[in-house]
């Protein structure tokens, strides 16, 4: 299938790693130009350069804290002057959540919530606010925010507010823009295989003795009993960014390979 994706102009926020740098893998590799944002300026620089490599693509490495309203508005604009405009915007740029954080009533202080409503939730808002007006005078665009399946599990209250505050944000998006073509959807990612999570695995192996196969196996609890890889996931965000995505707007898609039990619908 062609996703009609060449020729494409794409922002990745939280881009320089994980499934952010994946998702640029997938968007260049269907012909797409792509710029990387995240706040650490060397392996934003590092990445762009060898995915540029790869793909032959335009990958551009703007350092962009998300936090920051300003430096958003300077992403878009800096995305518009060299690639000529932009198409579609992938939100990625998330501090990881810690399995270990405080979870409890108790331990959840208001600073834990504001954090994490801070880059996840309003940085989301302030990239699609930034390049709404560009998508909606080309009447075409697609913005997908990544979240995670923490939306639809009661396992920590900051982590179930930034998940499900994303959905929220998705679906008012949605109905707004898509009358003047733009589509916004939000991707719930589970456990998956990144960087951070192969680095974790392997300190656990050096300490236990336990191969990494047999601790990934321990933790693969949904339906397909394999954890995720990064580009798996990539590869419905890439659709998700394309125009044959025309049918699908405003609603989460799950990729974490199946929540055994429960019924969505």
């Amino acid at each position: 299938m062609d996703l009609e994706l060449n020729g494409k102009r794409a922002i990745v926020t939280g881009g320089s790693k994980g499934i952010g740098l994946a998702v640029a893998r997938g968007l260049a590799s269907e012909g797409a130009d792509v710029v990387l944002a995240a706040r650490s300026a060397e392996p934003l620089a590092a990445a762009a350069r060898a995915l540029a490599d790869e793909t032959g693509r335009r990958v551009l490495a703007v350092p962009t804290d998300t936090g920051d309203d300003e430096q958003v508005r300077e992403l878009v604009a800096r995305t518009v002057a060299e690639l000529g405009g932009v198409d579609i915007l992938v939100n990625a740029a998330a501090t990881p959540w810690s399995a270990g954080a405080p979870a409890d009533l108790a331990a959840t202080t208001d600073e834990i919530v504001r954090r994490e409503v801070e880059i996840k939730v309003l940085g989301y808002l302030r990239t699609a606010r930034a390049v709404a007006p560009h998508f909606v005078a080309q009447r075409w665009g697609r913005i997908i925010n990544i979240s995670g399946l923490g939306a639809r599990q009661a396992n920590s209250i900051a982590q179930t507010i930034r998940n499900i505050s994303v959905s929220a944000l998705t679906k008012n998006l949605a109905d707004e823009l898509g009358p003047q073509g733009v589509n916004v959807t939000v991707v719930h990612p589970g456990l998956t295989r990144t960087e951070r999570l192969t680095q974790r695995l392997a300190d656990r192996s050096a300490e236990s003795g336990t191969p990494v196969a047999e601790l990934e196996s321990e933790l693969a609890r949904n339906s397909v009993g394999r954890i995720i890889d990064a580009r798996e996931v990539a590869d419905v965000v890439t659709f998700l960014a394309s125009p044959r995505s025309i049918a699908i707007t405003g609603d989460a898609v799950a990729v974490g390979g199946g929540v055994p039990g429960p019924v969505f619908y």
